[in-house]
């Protein structure tokens, strides 16, 4: 299957009501991340999905993908879905042209193992689609107001997702659906053709979430499993003539710049140095040698994003990073906002989870005398216990 493009569909477009919250579920946050994006990450680290599509409400385009972020290793894309289930999955459908197989899917069931891709991937082998299940393990029973007969458990199953299917069976089975009542998933509907669906081993953490109870269970599960870490860093540049100044990703005027092989923000650099602290991971001469010279004048923007997406790798969240700048000039209130801005679109988190500050050494020392500007950070991660 090296050859073979496979494609991920995720079906985030319902509004999830009887989940409370205030917003559709897809959206609420299970240990400080949306669902979606713990949907995404887990469909992303998998090396078989090259590309994403997600299915989303009309006008929630924007907001998915604020929530979602940007990846560097995986083609993501978004469209608009139906009102109904079967709709959104066609819509997707559409965006997937190409494929050979594809997987959809539902955004609330965000915990999904990468050992159940796998075992769906290597169902192909066999046939041309395949479900997770898990088997009924409770008693049974009809009844109304009162007990009712036990109903046999036996060959009886619960079917999950995500659901795997060569996309030319899944196409053919949308294109040519005439049941009368809505589907619930795809695999009813490839079935309705005569093709065979095969089961394969399910999992517990693909549980789906509908009630509040279902995200307080998930919000404690993962609290059990998560840790917060706390890394610092800290950087000091020459200020000289001729240069640029550069300040969290903002250009700053002024009538001296930073001296330095990148493009010397000292910011982002003691930024970067903080998240790569919280991750035990070295520092940024480590991962960006200053006697490489491909990093030379390149802007620092690049080491913040490539902090971030080992974080996100590493089945993390940042939860808030605080950046304090050392020096008697320039003015930085003027730019703060700026800053935060530009910080926070760099690690695709809410501004609220962004500080930037300023403070002088009252004319002490090489920032008192403006030879040059410190600063130091501080970044708070939320990280599986082993990574």
């Amino acid at each position: 299957m090296s050859s073979e493009e496979t494609v991920a569909i995720i079906v985030a477009a319902g509004r999830g009501q009887r989940a409370g919250g205030g917003v559709p579920k897809q959206y609420r946050k299970v240990a400080g991340k949306a669902v979606l994006a713990h949907a995404v990450d887990a469909l992303a680290q998998h090396p078989a999905i090259e590309r994403l599509i997600i299915v989303v409400g009309a006008g929630e385009i924007d907001t998915a993908r604020n929530i979602v972020g940007h990846n560097d290793n995986l083609s993501v894309t978004y469209v608009v879905g139906g009102a109904s289930r079967r709709e959104s999955v066609w819509a997707g459908l559409q965006a997937a042209t190409g494929a050979d197989f594809v997987l959809i899917h539902d955004a609330a069931r965000p915990f999904l193992p990468s050992e159940v891709i796998d075992r769906l991937l290597a169902a192909f082998k066999d046939g041309d689609a395949a479900v997770p299940v898990l088997p009924v393990v409770d008693t049974l029973v009809r009844g109304g107001a009162a007990l009712g007969e036990v109903v046999d458990r036996e060959n009886l199953y619960r079917v999950q997702t995500p659901q795997a299917f060569r996309l030319s069976a899944l196409h053919a089975a949308h294109e040519h659906w005439h049941g009368i009542a809505e589907p619930t998933d795809d695999a009813q509907m490839v079935r309705a053709r005569g093709q065979d669906v095969m089961l394969i081993e399910g999992d517990t953490m693909l549980e789906k979430l509908t009630t509040p109870a279902d995200f307080t269970q998930a919000e404690r599960r993962l609290s059990n499993a998560y840790g917060t870490r706390c890394g610092m860093g800290y950087d000091v540049h020459r200020l000289v003539p001729g240069e640029e100044l550069w300040l969290c990703g903002v250009h700053v005027p002024h009538d001296k710049g930073l001296a330095g092989h990148s493009d010397a923000d000292v910011a982002l650099h003691a930024l970067v140095d903080a998240m790569l602290g919280a991750l035990a991971d070295g520092d940024i001469g480590s991962h960006f040698p200053p006697s490489d010279p491909q990093w030379r004048g390149v802007a620092s923007s690049r080491f913040v994003e490539y902090a971030r997406d080992l974080v996100v790798a590493r089945g993390g969240t940042i939860g808030h990073v605080d950046v304090t700048i050392i020096c008697e000039s320039p003015k930085i209130g003027p730019h703060r906002e700026q800053m935060r801005s530009r910080i926070a679109e760099m690690l695709a988190i809410d501004i609220r989870r962004v500080s930037v500050k300023a403070t002088t050494t009252e004319r002490l020392g090489f920032a008192g005398r403006g030879e040059g500007i410190a600063a130091q950070a501080i970044a708070t991660l939320s990280l599986p216990e082993v990574f």
